[in-house]
């Protein structure tokens, strides 16, 4: 992780990826959620961090060949277990959104070139096993943190990878319970 900038979360174990650059301006106002899953349909071990790091072996499984060109970064990874693994500090520009779009309510216009203003959550999984307690956890408290760094970030500025590339993508699917996320990010009361 570059130490440039602090918009490192201390929560998160630093690896970090050579996959990122500046920001052309200093905003941040979206959120996209994604999920994955290496090889596909498998959890943990290390092919994922392989894959943000350049380092994934083509030879390990029949899909890496195919991915292990890429060049993409996450700014976070949150594993099956709640861990996160942050690659990209928040200040910087992660490749994460490819070609997508995002209708921007406060500027009534579409954007495109998402990785310039976005900070993109990796979960660990895929369109048909249900994310864990822990993994909501997590991601309502990296949420929380993001939204105090970043006063252009708020609940309506979360969407997911699927919703911005529509055609392309369908991350993190239907088993990400987005009802669920939005309660447990509301503040809680004080009784």
């Amino acid at each position: 992780m570059n130490n440039e900038t602090t918009g490192g979360w201390e929560t998160a174990r630093q690896v970090a990826s050579p996959n990122y650059d500046r920001r052309p301006t200093n905003e941040v106002s979206l959120l996209l959620i994604h999920a994955i899953s290496l090889p596909p349909g498998q959890f943990s071990g290390g092919a994922i961090e392989a894959l943000f790091t350049n380092q994934l072996v083509p030879d390990e499984h029949p899909f890496f060949a195919e991915i292990a060109h890429l060049r993409v970064s996450a700014h976070f990874l949150i594993r099956r277990d709640g861990h996160c693994v942050q690659f990209v500090d928040t200040d910087h520009r992660a490749w994460h959104s490819g070609r997508s779009r995002w209708w921007d309510r406060r500027q009534h216009e579409w954007r495109t070139a998402l990785n310039d203003f976005s900070v993109g959550i990796e979960l660990e999984g895929d369109d048909l096993t249900p994310f864990t307690q822990a993994q909501y956890q997590t991601l309502v408290a990296v949420s929380h943190w993001l939204m105090l760094r970043y006063p252009l970030l708020d609940r309506s500025r979360i969407t997911s990878h699927a919703h911005v590339a529509p055609l392309r993508k369908t991350d993190p699917g239907p088993t990400f319970d987005w009802a669920y996320f939005y309660q447990q990010l509301e503040p809680k009361s004080v009784l």
